[in-house]
């Protein structure tokens, strides 16, 4: 795999973020993949006094949450979303769903202990794109992270969101990446999250996270568990029949 150096500045107060990244393929040449880009090592990061509520990922559904319900041919997943941290991914994922724009697509990248991604009307990673018609901007926040559970959009690179996402399925994390965490500047009690949750910590500020599972990562395992070919495509088709957007009562 090739490896590439993201560098980018977050202008979230005094959050600065340096990430790095592989990926099988770079952007802007002939195969412009959007897909999560494994799991890179993490770097310094400074958080100059950016806040965040601890746990607020994981908080459960209340009156006046919007949630997803992804009816797949696996069985349903149940999604509290984020529109105060990631208002455009939110809206383009709303309104695509509402749309029936992902009706019958599959999860047509699937990788054991690390992510199930979908989204592509074209169901080879290559297509898709946003409510507008153009690419949208990635929005960051330490309050939405990589943890298992989480809903991100996929990218062909920096600004690059469109139609696709997937979510985090790997389970635990290693004793290095805790490590290299706190090397990093996170908080202890994020640190302690990843800990205790798993994820994919080395994706924070390079995909956005924009929801968080709430029920049915028994049928996300049941996904990420299916036999797949040498791209990460299913043998079988995974169908998402259609995506339900519910405001809670």
């Amino acid at each position: 795999m090739k490896s590439r150096k993201l560098a980018m500045v977050a202008a979230l107060l005094a959050l600065l973020v340096v990430a790095g990244c592989t990926s099988k393929t770079e952007p802007g040449k002939e195969d412009e993949t959007q897909k999560p880009t494994g799991t890179p090592e993490p770097t310094p990061t400074e958080t100059g006094g950016l806040s965040y509520i601890p746990g607020y990922q994981f908080r459960q559904p209340e009156a006046g949450d919007t949630i997803a319900i992804i009816k797949t041919s696996m069985g349903d997943i149940k999604i509290l979303l984020f529109p105060n941290e990631a208002p455009k991914a939110v809206e383009n994922f709303v309104t695509h769903s509402k749309n029936g724009y992902y009706d019958n697509l599959t999860f047509h990248r699937v990788i054991d202990g690390f992510i199930i991604q979908g989204g592509d009307p074209k169901g080879d990673g290559t297509g898709g794109e946003s409510i507008w018609g153009e690419p949208f901007e990635d929005e960051f926040s330490l309050n939405l992270l990589h943890y298992r559970g989480a809903l991100s959009m996929a990218n062909a690179g920096e600004n690059t969101n469109g139609s696709q996402f997937f979510i985090v399925q790997r389970e635990g994390i290693t004793e290095g990446e805790v490590d290299a965490l706190r090397e990093a500047g996170y908080p202890d009690d994020l640190v302690s999250l990843f800990a205790e949750h798993g994820g994919t910590p080395g994706l924070n500020f390079v995909h956005s996270v924009f929801g968080q599972v709430f029920e049915g990562m028994d049928v996300v395992d049941r996904i990420a568990a299916v036999e797949t070919d040498k791209v990460d495509k299913p043998l079988e088709n995974i169908i998402i029949h259609t995506i339900e957007i519910q405001e809670v009562k």
